[in-house]
């Protein structure tokens, strides 16, 4: 028979009727199931959100005044889904955060941190004096908030990842499901300090998230979630939760987040070109109903560059060259601020909320650069460059990945399309550890490999740009976009780009990150109109007699 049990809150399984675990509760049996059912979704540190929708790529560059329609001017409708993107350009100070956590964490290792230093050699120039910026413009505070520049496509993405693994530990070790900060350095009061500092042991690498999602980063807080997966006795808790005594929860043994608990955030990366055209262009602003009521040229209204508005009117809007040889106007009435760069919030932001997303520096995206990329990709959240990679296991028994030197998973290339059975996963790992890396820069020889984008000898935008069939472009040419302190008003326009290597930098191109948005689209409901659906139910199941 049944018996009569509800759990509160309807915490419990619809389908079946088990009680789903839950955390305050001292009764909880070994195997229950735990959900995260109080998740709240927030942007990351430096984010804020972007509600998504319906873009037309490349709509925006029609409307310039004097420049023709042509092969670059595309124009096509797709959508772009919610995410959360940095409020400003990534600056000075937050590179040398990096820079100064790389040379902590590994001090010996000198080639580390050169291969993450920014090239300051970007401002030499043979007939302009600009040896000043070679060494001051990276390090002096009068240039802290100024968007770094001189960092390539490459650096940028490692940046994106080092950036999602120290803001996840953060969050972990705030919330004490790592081992808090205070308790790895002993604690600062107290004649229990040195004690303390035995018992908890740090780490032998830096923190990494996918490491720590795979079980390979052993350190739980007093706060860590209970592991009801755990038979009685199996499991020991480790020194960061060794404090307590006795019964009842505390006694229980541990386990690292997960993903199902909705602590984890997601990445950091790159925004894709689409992403990035989208926010720049902040139509928001001018929607009502689903309606535009005014397209944009710019990141603001109106066609010129300066401002409308009575109080600032005449104002330059965003950091660019006014004209040939003109970067910052007539002495006293500098029309925009700024002979260079300026810090990365100045000017007013758009409606989104996002600073100098027109002027400044030009930013890189996630794309490799092709003429024809809004005309190929998805209409669903558009992106070339899907090279697909997988962890690298280096045992396929126990799930273990394959961690560099600083920690951080190893990748190979994916080999397959699809989920592979577990014989031919067993198959291919073997394969993948007997075959030789040398004949393909990727990681992998080209017949085992698994490339879903349109590269090579499938890729027929090779030849088009121009009669000749010469080109610049290949695999790690990147996209750029939004204009510069050294730009002409032209290239302030967001549907406007251009490509560059990505390993290669310039005093006029930085970045800013962006980060997946999982769950429902709409970030906020109110005063919006909206089905009422009835409240769910709480799962009861009645005994019978």
């Amino acid at each position: 028979m049944l018996s009569g049990c509800s759990s509160k809150g309807g915490n419990s399984s619809s389908k079946t009727g088990i009680p789903y675990a839950d955390r305050k509760s001292k009764k909880n049996q070994s195997g229950a199931f735990a959900v995260a059912t109080q998740y709240k979704r927030a942007p990351g540190p430096g984010l804020i959100p972007i509600e998504g929708g319906v873009l037309v790529v490349g709509g925006s560059a029609i409307e310039v005044p004097g420049v023709e329609p042509n092969i670059y001017n595309y124009k096509r409708q797709v959508t772009v889904p919610s995410f959360y993107m940095d409020e400003t350009e990534v600056s000075n100070t937050d590179w040398l955060e990096y820079l100064h956590w790389i040379r902590y964490n590994y001090p010996e290792d000198r080639e580390y941190y050169y291969n993450e230093l920014p090239d300051t050699l970007v401002w030499r120039r043979a007939l302009s004096y600009n040896e000043p910026y070679v060494d001051n413009y990276l390090r002096h505070p009068a240039y802290r908030d100024y968007p770094v520049v001189g960092v390539s496509w490459e650096q940028a993405s490692r940046y994106c990842e080092w950036r999602t693994s120290r803001a996840n530990e953060f969050i972990l070790r705030e919330k004490g499901i790592l081992t808090d900060y205070k308790t790895l350095a002993g604690g600062n009061t107290g004649k229990n300090n040195n004690a303390t500092a035995a018992a908890t042991q740090r780490p032998d690498k830096p923190f990494n998230t996918d490491a720590y999602l795979n079980g390979q980063y052993d350190d739980k807080g007093k706060n860590a979630p209970v592991d009801y997966n755990t038979k009685s006795g199996a499991a020991t808790t480790t020194a960061g939760a060794a404090g307590a005594t006795g019964g009842g929860r505390n006694s229980q043994p541990r386990r690292n987040a997960t993903l199902e608990d909705g602590v984890i955030m997601q990445p950091y990366r790159l925004p894709t070109e689409a992403e990035w055209e989208y926010a720049a262009l902040g139509l928001i602003g001018n929607t009502e109903y689903e309606n535009i009521n005014q397209n944009k040229i710019y990141p603001w209204n109106g066609l010129g560059v300066s401002s409308a508005k009575k109080k600032t009117r005449g104002m330059i809007q965003a950091n660019f060259k006014r004209a040939p040889g003109d970067y910052m106007g007539v002495g006293g009435s500098l029309n925009d601020k700024g002979d260079l760069t300026v810090p990365v919030i100045q000017y007013t932001p758009n409606d989104f909320g996002l600073y100098n997303m027109a002027g400044n520096v030009n930013e890189w995206v996630n794309d490799v650069y092709r003429t024809g990329t809004f005309t190929d990709a998805d209409a669903f959240n558009p992106y070339r460059g899907n090279y697909f990679t997988n962890k690298k296991l280096e045992d396929s028994q126990s799930g273990k990945i394959a961690l560099d030197k600083y920690g951080n998973p190893i990748k190979e290339n994916a080999y397959s399309g699809r989920k592979q059975t577990w014989a031919e996963k067993q198959a291919q790992t073997k394969r993948a550890d007997s075959i030789s890396k040398s004949t393909d820069p990727q990681g992998a020889t080209a017949s085992t490999s698994y490339q879903a984008d349109q590269r090579g000898y499938r890729d027929r935008q090779n030849t088009l740009l121009n009669d000749e069939g010469v080109t610049l472009v290949n695999d790690k040419s990147r996209v750029y976009k939004g204009g510069s302190w050294n730009d002409m008003a032209y290239w302030l326009n967001p549907a406007t780009r251009r490509f560059m290597q990505q390993d290669e930098s310039s005093a006029e191109v930085g970045f800013r990150c962006a980060m997946t948005m999982l769950g429902a689209p709409e970030i906020s409901t109110a005063g919006k109109r909206s089905f009422k659906n009835p409240p769910q139910k709480p799962y009861r199941v009645s005994r019978g007699k």
